[in-house]
């Protein structure tokens, strides 16, 4: 359901701001082919999303799809549930996400060393390797490990 919903809100958003062609990158085969109507929808609660869907798509000069496996778009679908989960008394308009792209993965730039000088890994690589907790360890970290 929310995916119906993000992509109506995403399409209204184009409608808004004049886009008369649009690529879709969706990682779900089934919805594009329930709103191209070339699959039915067995689900009746999306019905009404169904419709709406296939009446925004009329209003493009020129609208096509593309899908994209779900193992490649984790983050397009992190977005589209969280749309989905706000709610703006303007029921066309959205605020903006800003999202920060870097190359690198975001442990990286925030994980500093422990004050022993090891990584916050260390005991778990020690561990695994092991067999042994630190003689430091409580109950509870133990337990964590």
């Amino acid at each position: 359901m929310e995916e119906y919903e993000a992509w109506i809100m995403g399409l209204r958003l184009a409608i808004d701001m004049n886009i008369q062609e649009l690529l879709v990158i969706r990682d779900s085969d089934i919805l594009v082919h329930q709103v191209l109507g070339e699959w039915a929808a067995k689900n009746t609660k999306i019905l009404p999303c169904l419709h709406c869907l296939q009446e925004l798509i009329k209003r493009f000069t020129k609208i096509e799809f593309k899908h994209v496996p779900r193992i490649q778009n984790e983050f397009i679908y992190a977005l589209s549930t969280l749309s989905s989960m706000i709610q703006h008394p303007d029921k066309n308009f959205i605020d903006p996400i800003l999202i920060g792209i870097y190359k690198q993965p975001a442990y990286c730039a925030h994980v500093e060393e422990a004050i022993d000088g090891n990584l916050w890994f260390h005991n778990i690589k020690e561990y695994l390797e092991k067999g042994e907790y630190p003689e430091s360890a409580t109950h509870t970290q133990k337990l964590t490990l």
